[in-house]
């Protein structure tokens, strides 16, 4: 996984588990970011905040996966936050009738922000993780 230093100083790092077009959105959010190259949740350093982002359409073939890598962040930093962006990670959005697709990432793990849109615009990320990051130090 490919941990983001979202404000460069190590104190909130994001990861995106992009399965979809939404992931575009992520990018463009990320663009001028520090990424933190692909390390282990655990060499983060004390104390860091974490953001998962969901992005994109989580079929059903991808719930074992989403749940273990959102598990074991979460087992390594509890309070780390999950963030389902975009419509389909949120609601199943255009494709919420197939008999693939989960109706929304929450059914499978909890959610602590929903970012809507499809595709949702790459400040809308930007500003949950400004809120997330806020919510963690009061």
């Amino acid at each position: 996984m490919q941990f983001w230093d979202w404000y460069g100083d190590g104190s909130t790092y994001v990861v995106d588990v992009g399965l979809a077009c939404c992931t575009l959105e992520f990018e463009a959010a990320s663009y001028g970011r520090t990424s933190a190259g692909i390390v282990r949740v655990e060499d983060l350093p004390a104390g860091s905040r974490v953001v998962v982002v969901i992005s994109g359409t989580v079929t059903d073939k991808l719930t074992g996966p989403v749940v273990t890598i959102v598990s074991r962040i979460r087992a390594a930093v509890p309070s780390a936050a999950v963030v389902a962006f975009g419509a389909c990670a949120s609601a199943g959005g255009p494709y919420w009738d197939s008999y693939s697709v989960t109706k929304g990432i929450d059914q499978l793990v909890a959610v602590d922000a929903y970012v809507p849109g499809c595709p949702p615009p790459p400040e809308a990320l930007a500003t949950i993780v400004d809120e997330l990051s806020e919510r963690a130090r009061v």
